[in-house]
């Protein structure tokens, strides 16, 4: 009855109960509310269409085939099931008759086009019937960009962002190759990227610095890569000459002697047995416990499909009762060694201006108790929700404690524009009145977090919160700024100080998914730095990366490969980095033990 409501007979007897289910269903089918729907959607599971089996076509349609020597009569939803290389092959191995070629020569020539062109930009791995909400940022835009390529366009501005991300450095010769291309057709490329080698194959590269956030917004170097080298005022010249450089560390944790199938309380592994999901190929992966760990390996080799699909949903499952079932695998062995999982990834840490850095890290509570204790704030009965700009009493009532209005541009992004009544400050001028050395809570959020931690500094509670985040490169940023501001990499790194000013029991398993986003060398030198720490608190370490200096720095390796989707899936090379250069098999190899 709870479940599935009242039947006809219960109505007819006046017991009319719609059943949580329907409700469910009503609710995500016909709310308006994008936040209810998702909230439904945490009950949901996706299953096969049971009619057509998850093929999507109706059967006349999947009765008409193509004769292929190999493959047999092939139908159209068999076909978008071949990764591109094997779509590739399949067109250029099926014979027609003369009759035939008549028809459909100039199909398949631009179908191969086509494949040809996802293939030139490194997607050779993408199954064809792949769902777009799948796609990482750096595939989406790998897609459009093999688009324009197939167009043949010229006299076009091409403006693209970080398109490396998630780009083996054995895929990026390709991805450079694609760009000359577009230059030589008479096109003009812009590339935002920190990638080193795609700087270097740059014809004018614009260097912008020196620091970040109000620090930076200057050019500081101009020219050809060469002469961004020799520039003193460059820092990234300074990485691409190697005058500056990420350095390996001097002691890497060695684990203990792997026992495959051990489940006591200090293996020191955690090891997931018989792994199938996606294209994974029967493996046991086993990772070290209290150790950085590096994934690696060709782009849709399965490193994601390992870490995401089956351990990451598993973890889940086990420390917050996750309904997400995890990919299919035997068994995960050594989760008893841990207590708790933390994804660490660059979604944002909130969505309006109303999330900032300093309430995202616990520290705005404290600031907000201070404030409520000064002689001021008790003389006229101010509480700790007085300086909330969440709650009524003391915020503006004109902006509801934004410190700015959004204008709905209706087909356009909103716009957001400075509350006329506060002047952006959030709150009422009663509430400004109440200072601490000076600064009212509406200056404190304006500071920048190294002026805070020094304005601070002899409140344990609130500096040691702040002198974190200082030490994970943020200290420039303001303590109110509107989380929609933040990057990636900022709100990455928010996370990491968040963590790091929490007290850890050292048995804590971090999962990080390419952290190296968006982030300059000497971002990346500091976010090693702040990882270096976690682990040497105990705590254990997994991370997705393609970027060499991270992966050189890792105790662990796990390479997958050989190649990316069907002739992926397995493990080519485990073992510190140094052990893992020597393998012949491994594609990452033979970066690695250039930096090595």
């Amino acid at each position: 009855l709870v479940f599935n409501g009242s039947t006809k007979e219960q109505m007819s007897k006046g017991l009319k109960h719609e059943g949580l289910l329907k409700q469910a269903q009503r609710l995500h089918e016909t709310s308006k509310s994008e936040v209810t729907r998702q909230n439904v959607r945490k009950f949901m599971n996706p299953k096969s269409c049971p009619s057509c089996n998850g093929k999507r076509l109706r059967p006349e349609f999947l009765s008409v085939t193509l004769s292929h020597p190999e493959h047999g009569d092939t139908s159209i939803d068999q076909f978008v099931s071949f990764n591109v290389n094997e779509a590739l092959k399949f067109i250029a191995s099926i014979k027609f008759s003369k009759e035939e070629k008549l028809i459909c020569n100039e199909l398949v020539s631009e179908i191969s086009k086509r494949l040809k062109f996802l293939k030139t930009v490194g997607l050779a791995y993408l199954t064809l019937d792949r769902k777009s909400s799948t796609l990482s940022g750096g595939e989406s835009q790998r897609i459009r960009l093999a688009t324009q390529i197939g167009s043949g366009l010229s006299g076009v501005l091409y403006v693209l962002d970080e398109p490396s991300i998630g780009l083996h450095q054995s895929d990026n010769k390709k991805l450079i190759t694609a760009f000359k291309d577009l230059r030589d057709l008479g096109n003009t490329v812009i590339a935002v990227e920190h990638d080193t080698e795609t700087i270097e194959a740059a014809d004018y590269v614009i260097d912008l610095g020196p620091g970040a956030g109000p620090r930076g917004g200057d050019i500081i170097a101009e020219g050809t890569p060469q002469q961004i080298k020799s520039n003193d005022k460059s820092i990234t010249g300074k990485y691409l000459s190697g005058e500056l450089k990420i350095n390996i560390p001097k002691t890497r944790i060695v684990p203990p002697t792997n026992i495959l199938g051990d489940d006591s309380f200090d293996s020191g592994w955690i090891t997931i047995e018989g792994a199938t999901e996606n294209n994974l190929q029967k493996i046991n992966a086993s990772f070290p416990v209290g150790c950085f760990t590096c994934v690696s390996g060709i782009s849709g080799s399965g490193k994601s499909t390992l870490v995401d699909d089956i351990l990451r949903k598993a973890l889940f499952r086990k420390f917050h009762q996750s309904k997400e079932i995890p990919g299919k695998h035997d068994r995960i062995t050594g989760l008893n060694q841990i207590d708790k999982v933390v994804v660490i990834d660059q979604s944002p840490i909130g969505r309006s201006p109303r999330s900032n850095p300093v309430t995202y890290s616990g520290a705005f509570t404290d600031i907000r108790k201070l404030f409520a204790q000064l002689p001021t704030s008790k003389i006229r009965g101010y509480g700790l929700g007085r300086f909330s700009f969440n709650v009524k009493g003391g915020r503006c009532e004109h902006c509801r404690g934004d410190g700015s209005l959004k204008i709905d541009m209706h087909f356009l992004s909103d716009v957001y524009v400075k509350c006329e009544v506060c002047n952006g400050s959030r709150y009422d001028q009663d509430t400004l009145d109440i200072t601490y050395k000076g600064k009212n809570i509406s200056e404190v959020l304006e500071m920048s977090i190294d002026e805070a931690s020094l304005f601070f500094a002899r409140i344990p509670q609130i500096h040691l919160k702040l002198r974190t985040m200082g030490e994970v490169g943020l200290g420039y940023i303001k303590l109110g700024q509107a989380a929609n501001t933040l990057s990636g990499g900022e709100a990455q790194r928010l996370k990491l100080a968040s963590e790091l000013s929490k007290k850890s029991t050292g048995d804590t398993i971090y999962l990080l998914d390419e952290p190296t986003t968006g982030l300059h060398l000497s971002d990346i030198d500091t976010l090693l730095k702040v990882l270096m720490k976690l682990r040497d608190a105990g705590n254990t370490l997994i991370v997705i990366e393609h970027n060499i200096d991270v992966i050189k720095c890792a105790d662990w390796l796990i390479d997958m490969g050989p190649e990316g989707g069907p002739n992926g899936g397995a493990i080519v090379a485990e073992g510190c980095p140094e052990f893992v250069s020597k393998k012949s098999d491994s594609a990452t190899a033979k970066y690695l033990k250039h930096y090595l």
